[in-house]
């Protein structure tokens, strides 16, 4: 099963997602809408992080997911 991690920094006002393994990145490319793309060596894409992120509720977020075939 694949993992996916997502960290909250309330202070930093930042929400980074990996679904891939964080050590593996080796660039980061800025998208231009306050999002980095982190990529590992080969250049896919292994999590983002959003920028000047902030949460109305004081202690959830809510989440939703989907998957899709390839």
């Amino acid at each position: 099963m694949e993992e996916v991690r997502i960290y909250y920094d309330r202070e930093g006002n930042t929400l980074t997602v990996w679904f891939g393994d964080p050590s593996e990145e080796a660039v980061c490319e800025e998208t231009g809408d306050e999002v980095i793309l982190m990529k590992n060596k080969e250049g896919k894409v292994i999590g983002f992080e959003k920028l000047n992120f902030s949460s109305s509720s004081a202690d959830r977020i809510r989440l939703a997911f989907e998957t899709a075939s390839l």
